[in-house]
Order: C-alpha cells, then sequence, then structure tokens
C-alpha cells in the first residue's frame, strides 16, 4: 500500500460554491491499486498555501505520493504548476508530458495544461487537471508506469532492468 493524499486547489470548492469531483474521482480510480489516501483537502488557489500543504504532506506525513487537482489551466489564479516546481527536488518530466500526449488523442485542449510532477525526498507529487474526465484519462495514461516508478522511489523495486 501507498501513503497518498490528494490536494485539490479550487477557490470556488474552498468556499463551498463547488463540490469536488475530481478528488473523489481519483479516489474511485484507484481504490483497489494500492493506495491509502490518508488525507484529502479543498483548499483556495493561494501559492504559499499550496507549498505549505506540499511541504507538511511530503515532509511531516511523509506520504508516498500527492495527487493534486487544479489549478493548471491559463487562468490568472493557475499556479499549481509553479507552487508545485517551488517545493520539488526533482522534476519528472515524463509524467506530464505522457498526461499531455495520451490527453490530446482525444482533444487538442489537453497541450494547454501546464501540469507538472516532481519528487520531494521520498515522495512523488502529479498535478492533474480540475475536471473529472481530465483526472480520468490522466490517470489512464500514467497508471501503468506509475507503480513501477513509486515502487523504485520508496526502494521496493528490484532488477529495474529485468523483465
Amino acid at each position: 500500500m501507498y501513503k497518498a493524499g490528494i490536494l485539490i486547489l479550487s477557490d470556488k470548492g474552498a468556499c463551498g460554491q463547488r463540490e469536488d469531483l475530481s478528488g473523489q474521482q481519483i479516489k474511485e480510480l484507484l481504490a483497489d491499486k494500492g493506495f491509502d489516501f490518508c488525507f484529502y483537502e479543498v483548499i483556495p488557489d493561494e501559492k504559499e498555501l499550496i507549498k505549505e500543504k506540499l511541504i507538511m504532506l511530503c515532509d511531516k506525513l511523509k506520504l508516498d505520493i500527492i495527487f493534486t487537482s487544479g489549478g493548471t489551466g491559463f487562468s490568472h489564479r493557475d499556479i499549481t504548476p509553479e507552487a508545485t516546481l517551488e517545493v520539488v527536488d526533482k522534476i519528472t518530466p515524463g509524467i506530464p508530458e505522457a498526461i499531455r500526449y495520451y490527453g490530446m488523442q482525444k482533444t487538442p485542449k489537453a497541450m494547454l495544461s501546464r501540469a507538472v510532477a516532481g519528487i520531494r525526498s521520498h515522495t512523488l507529487i502529479i498535478n492533474l487537471p480540475g475536471s473529472v474526465k481530465g483526472v480520468r484519462e490522466s490517470l489512464e495514461a500514467i497508471m501503468p508506469a506509475l507503480e513501477h516508478g513509486l515502487e523504485i522511489l520508496v526502494g521496493s523495486a528490484a532488477e529495474c532492468g529485468q523483465e
């Protein structure tokens, strides 16, 4: 089991004007895939607050993986990628590249995502879109390789180059 967290970035969600459906979609899609969701929160699109939460989840709760949802578009309030990049030690560009590539097979709008992914200490942080459809397609794109990446990150993988 991987200790996982979900951080939803939504001004409207944080003040109760919108129900979060993307976080629920993450939980549903990964329910039987070895993820123990021990953190879930909806917060506004405030850069310092996002950074504070990500650092707490990585350094104090020591989660294996954090999925963010929202704040990856072109709006002036969309700052999730910038906040994420300020807290990670290493970027993992293949993850958002795979998500965008997969998404572009369905809609050219997928190229507009500014999502990033990276590692802070022993925690993988992945930015996902804020829509249910975007979350579903993003997870479809990365699930074939995600488990192996997490095994390496937590130190349980052996013989990575072997079949």
